[in-house]
């Protein structure tokens, strides 16, 4: 429990946020937020620091590997400002004489994000930038193992300020140790809530009377059919599947391949670095995997050598093995290699044809994972169409390697983000990645215009011709 001078602690902080967006917003100019933001990105960008942050990253939270957290930090943070470069997010940002609307761009005022220990630089930093670029304060509450990244952070972000003369108190955070009854003082306290990691700060988030937007749970799916380039996907897959131990919500989790070419795609995801478990083996895997009914911490986001260990297949896998693919084939909360694994372990299914791999993968979203993404590896368009049409999902990621695609690349149009709106199915208000246009909001300012009135014939004489009157 909290004594009360911690949440008037956060309270505090709360009302410099406030002040400090109200000044900034004072006045302000398109310059002025946009050389804030890039202030934000160039603290984490800049490589020196880029790297202390990582390193700090790895050695606080056990999580990940110090050479993709740098990659992870430069290159989200890049795509994010590429997306962002030349966006009016001040004044008039739509002139319509035909419509007689003028709209004009507002911050939101303060920002309250809740940001995980996954990506303790990362995630906060994107948050940041685009609430800075929209003319917003940002209030951040770290997981616990995350607060000296976080901390480092926001000390990278006040240097660069004070390159500018801008206010610190515009990028605070909770102060630490940090706590639930703390966090929900600042979701309560702010003007909109963003939520990225467990769902349930997401539930308390979308609870707090606050507006939020929250994301929701990955569980990745892919598909691989008889059609597709077998050694280019297992290639992506592999990339995917190891950046970062598998830290991201977008690292693949579970694998459908239809019969067709499995036995040559299981020999390609080998040549990979991808060691095959039968299915005799999966029940030692499950075991070791979650020993208490939780995710072992020895396991999860850890480098190859570390999870072969603790997996006890020291003995079982070759050398040089990356991540490891269990054949399995069950589904349902009785079968958590069905769930989301945080490791570089790959559920790996049997299908039929790609009838019954959209089926099976129906299945796996359904039991986790709903509304984030799907996988496909085929030469067939027409089969992300249907998959997109009839998956409980908002990506359906062609022939890609799926964690570096569904946040956003270079070579595809999705926006750069490390937050993932899952829509209804994943229970989110928003289902598409969140970026700078969720940070901002617009006055319309409204005119006559000549009417635009149907008469009653010019809406319902098709119905009327279908249906009678």
């Amino acid at each position: 429990m909290n004594a009360p001078d911690d949440l008037t602690a956060v309270d505090h902080i709360m009302a410099r946020a406030r002040a400090a967006q109200a000044a900034f917003e004072d006045g302000a100019t398109q310059t002025r937020y946009d050389r804030a933001a890039q202030a934000a990105a160039w603290a984490i960008m800049e490589p020196g620091r880029n790297r202390a942050l990582a390193e700090l990253s790895v050695e606080t939270t056990g999580l990940g590997n110090v050479a993709d957290k740098i990659t992870k930090n430069h290159r989200k943070t890049l795509g994010l400002m590429r997306d962002i470069a030349g966006v009016k997010t001040h004044g008039i940002i739509r002139d319509d004489p035909d419509t007689g609307l003028t709209e004009i761009a507002r911050p939101i005022g303060v920002i309250g994000a809740v940001v995980p220990s996954t990506n303790p630089a990362a995630t906060p930093a994107n948050n940041i930038i685009n609430a800075l670029k929209c003319g917003n304060a940002i209030v951040l509450s770290p997981s616990p193992k995350g607060v000296p990244a976080c901390e480092r952070l926001l000390a990278y972000i006040h240097a660069e300020f004070d390159k500018l003369g801008l206010d610190h108190d515009l990028v605070q955070m909770v102060p630490p140790p940090g706590s639930k009854d703390k966090t929900q003082r600042m979701l309560e306290a702010a003007d909109l809530v963003v939520v990225t990691g467990s769902q349930d700060n997401v539930r308390r988030a979308y609870t707090c009377g606050t507006p939020a937007i929250g994301v929701g749970a990955g569980n990745v799916t892919v598909i691989v059919d008889e059609t597709a380039d077998l050694d280019a996907a297992a290639e992506k897959i592999a990339a995917s599947k190891t950046f970062d131990n598998a830290t991201s919500c977008s690292s693949e989790n579970a694998l459908v391949v239809v019969d067709a070419v499995y036995d040559a795609f299981v020999a390609a995801l080998a040549r990979q670095g991808g060691a095959l478990i039968p299915e005799s083996g999966a029940a030692q895997i499950e075991e070791n995997l979650w020993p208490d009914g939780k995710l072992n911490r020895s396991v999860i986001a850890q480098d190859a050598d570390k999870m072969i260990e603790a997996l006890g297949l020291k003995a079982d896998v070759p050398e040089g093995t990356r991540f490891i693919a269990v054949e399995t084939s069950g589904i349902g909360p009785g079968h958590p290699l069905s769930g989301e694994k945080l490791s570089r372990v790959v559920a790996l299914y049997r299908a039929a044809d790609f009838t019954e791999a959209t089926d099976i993968a129906a299945r796996i979203l359904d039991h986790q994972g709903a509304g984030h993404s799907i996988g496909l590896h085929s030469a067939d368009d027409s089969r992300a169409i249907r998959l997109g049409e009839t998956i409980p999902t908002c990506r359906v990621i062609v022939n890609q390697a799926h964690c570096f695609a569904t946040g956003g690349s270079f070579d595809n149009a999705m926006p750069f983000s490390l937050s993932m709106g899952c829509g209804s199915w994943g229970g989110n208000s928003i289902d598409d990645n969140l970026h700078w246009r969720h940070f901002m909001q617009t006055t319309k300012i409204v005119r006559t215009i000549p009417p635009v009135e149907p008469s009653v014939e010019d809406i319902f004489a098709e119905y009327w011709a279908d249906a009678g009157q």
